[in-house]
């Protein structure tokens, strides 16, 4: 998968978020109405991180992320809500680039604070099988990928945390090295 198209799909999620309303209601002036949609969030992330879940680092630079995260179906779990989410990365330096789909658990206290525990699966565009330098070697196009976020929400709308993200195949292909990535992003809640 070129990073190219990765980078195009995420821009046409950002410029989706504007569509008009089911049923022809009239939004308020300055107010975005997108009732399927929950939150996006856009960051930077430090790729290929060492020393964490992966426990290698072989490629490098910053990841491009963008995500979305859904209203429905909404699902109430242990005092958290679940949510589906689909996302994409891309990799300044032409390492692995990827885009992603699945489900967050999210716990969020009164004071603001939130957690929010992830699974779902990611498309790569990186090596499967590799003795080269400067490239890990993923096992398969598929990854199962593991999100693990904390952060803060600053007010109603706006909300700043730190995500980590490991992706692989889960020993079920070989060889399996593991990406993961660390960072922080933004995000605007509707």
């Amino acid at each position: 998968m070129d990073s190219r198209i990765i980078a195009i799909a995420s821009f046409i999620l950002v410029l989706m978020v504007d569509l008009p309303s089911a049923g022809g209601i009239e939004k308020e002036p300055n107010r975005i109405d997108c009732r399927w949609l929950k939150e996006i969030r856009a960051g930077i992330l430090a790729h290929d991180v060492d020393n964490l879940w992966s426990g290698s680092r072989k490629e490098g630079g910053i990841d491009l992320n963008a995500e979305v995260i859904f209203n429905r179906p909404k699902i109430t779990v242990m005092t958290g809500t679940v949510s589906p989410n689909l996302g994409a990365s891309v990799n300044t330096q032409g390492d692995t680039s990827k885009v992603y789909g699945g489900m967050l658990w999210e716990l969020e206290m009164k004071s603001g604070i939130f957690l929010d525990l992830g699974f779902g699966i990611a498309v790569h565009d990186g090596e499967l099988k590799t003795t080269g330098e400067g490239k890990k070697a993923l096992g398969s196009r598929i990854l199962f990928r593991i999100p693990i976020e904390f952060g803060w929400s600053m007010n109603e709308h706006y909300r700043i945390s730190f995500l980590f993200a490991h992706v692989s195949n889960g020993y079920l292909a070989e060889p399996n090295e593991g990406l993961d990535t660390f960072g922080i992003r933004l995000a605007y809640r509707f």
